[in-house]
């Protein structure tokens, strides 16, 4: 049964992904709020197959703000990064730049409001991102990062890249941490039937020691972990 349910997966999913995304270009020179709709429509997507073909939970253990802020989420899967706009309202998510190469799906992420982080690009491409990032939170978006920079193992914590404290620093928005524990469900190839949890953390007020963010940040996202 597991690996029908992960067949249907892929087939609705990646099938449908196509048709979305390609729904959602279309739609660009309609209007803003038709394409995040379209946009939305994807995310959803991956939601009800996870839920009715994967025979997943999707829980949540406290609840977004309503201010705009910066969530700093665990990175277990690929999972809470499709998710990102099921979970919240029109969130600007920090992404590799890597995948805005990708054919479509990379003009749909930047016309929706993601921002590329740039690693190894220096100074300018940071002031570049947090100019990008101060816009997003004046338009009320949130914003999202995974601040251990890839996925990372349940149970596993990790050391946040360096790049989370100057964000913190430079953009002076309060830190929502959120925890999930996807990583032994929402498997790289066959996924299991369970419970995903998210865990909204208490949040972190702006201009604390960059020492004192981090450790509050990596003890809420990890609060899903095994101990």
């Amino acid at each position: 049964m597991a690996l029908l349910r992960n067949i249907a997966f892929y087939l609705v999913f990646y099938l449908g992904s196509v048709v979305v995304t390609s729904a959602a270009l279309l739609s660009l020179p309609l209007g803003r709020e038709i394409f995040r709709r379209r946009v939305r429509n994807w995310t959803d997507l991956h939601r009800w197959c996870v839920v009715h073909l994967l025979g997943c939970r999707v829980v949540l253990d406290g609840a977004p703000s309503a201010e705009p802020v910066l969530y700093a989420i665990k990175h277990e899967s690929f999972f809470e990064a499709i998710d990102a706009p099921t979970l919240l309202r029109n969130p600007s998510v920090f992404a590799k730049q890597e995948l805005f190469a990708i054919p479509g799906w990379g003009k749909a992420a930047l016309a929706f409001g993601l921002i590329p982080v740039a690693r190894d690009k220096g100074a300018k491409a940071l002031m570049a991102m947090i100019r990008s990032a101060k816009a997003m939170v004046a338009d009320g978006r949130p914003l999202v990062i995974f601040p251990e920079g890839t996925r990372v193992p349940h149970g596993c914590p990790s050391p946040l890249q360096a790049g989370f404290a100057g964000l913190y620093k430079m953009l002076g928005v309060a830190v929502v941490p959120v925890a999930i524990d996807s990583g032994p469900i929402y498997h790289r190839w066959l996924k299991r039937r369970g419970t995903i949890t998210y865990r909204f953390g208490e949040a972190i007020p702006p201009g604390l020691p960059r020492e004192e963010a981090e450790r509050r940040v990596i003890e809420a996202i990890n609060m899903l972990n095994p101990r």
